[in-house]
């Protein structure tokens, strides 16, 4: 049994599908079984680590935080209950400086960060265990915190990124959510502001060679794979701009897995000159 344990353990670090097999009778010596168990614990934990590491490197990254004080006001929230934790830093911008601000303002505390509609959610959650014990076992959280970059007068890119822990699951789970605000004009900008209309796949088939580019040279990214056109297509708004390249951000099993790699893939500006749109508007042309 606990050698079944483990196999199902390590299937949450896999994204990948698994090949099922008929079941074959098994002539293991009992010292087998135990070297067995013994290599899937070492897997198990290689990958927690790896895991941990992963998320930690997001965290540390650095950002344009301290150079924006005037800009951006941090906001927090923070909320301790018995069974769960909500625990929210996230940004606004001082409208003083520009009153067009309110428009992201507005945004972030009604529409994104919506903390009435996260705790109500977790209630939700929580009432469908029927299990009391476990309910009172596991706290479960809800964390955002962010990344802000300064491009140039007109333009700030936010990452956003969501840690969830659920009841009952062994490790937090990270999506992300990137903005891109025009500074002068008050307005979210999209894909299409920045890149030429329907270039969709040309802009998957350039970050394919770069994600391809970082596994030939052993950085980060093994057992990574090429995103397909459809789900570039899904997360083409996930991107941030700072200093010379554009990064995308993708959820686990997305790019990667859960277990290595990285949750984002810079292109530099350079390699996108083809599918940038070139008017003025368009903050990447300075």
């Amino acid at each position: 049994m606990k050698h079944i344990y483990l196999l199902i353990l390590l299937s949450i670090f896999s994204c990948k599908e698994t090949i099922k097999t008929e079941p074959t009778i098994s002539n293991n010596k009992p010292n087998d079984v135990i070297s067995e168990v013994t290599n899937d614990s070492i897997i198990l934990s290689e990958k927690a680590i790896t895991l941990e590491l992963k998320q930690k490197r997001l965290i540390e990254k650095s950002d344009h935080r301290n150079q924006l004080q005037q800009l951006i006001i941090q906001e927090k929230y923070f909320k301790q209950t018995p069974s769960y934790i909500v625990d929210f830093k996230y940004p606004l911008l001082n409208e003083t400086i520009n009153p067009v601000y309110a428009n992201f303002n507005e945004y972030i505390k009604e529409n994104y960060v919506d903390i009435l509609g996260t705790e109500a959610d977790i209630l939700k959650s929580k009432e469908a265990l029927c299990d009391t014990i476990k309910n009172n076992r596991f706290k479960e959280t809800r964390y955002i915190d962010y990344k802000v970059y300064h491009v140039n007068h007109q333009l700030i890119s936010i990452l956003f990124y969501k840690e969830n822990f659920y009841s009952g699951t062994l490790h937090p789970t990270y999506s992300f959510d990137c903005m891109n605000f025009n500074l002068n004009k008050g307005v979210f900008m999209s894909y299409e502001d920045f890149f030429k209309r329907g270039s969709e796949d040309e802009f998957a088939e350039i970050l394919n060679k770069e994600i391809t580019n970082q596994i030939m040279n052993g950085d980060m990214y093994y057992d990574c794979w090429e995103i397909s056109n459809d789900a570039f297509f899904d997360y083409k708004n996930n991107f941030v701009i700072n200093d010379n390249f554009v990064e995308y951000y993708f959820d686990d099993c997305v790019m990667c897995p859960a277990y290595t790699g990285s949750y984002s893939i810079k292109i530099p500006i350079v390699k996108l000159l083809s599918i940038v749109k070139t008017h003025n508007a368009n903050p990447l042309i300075i």
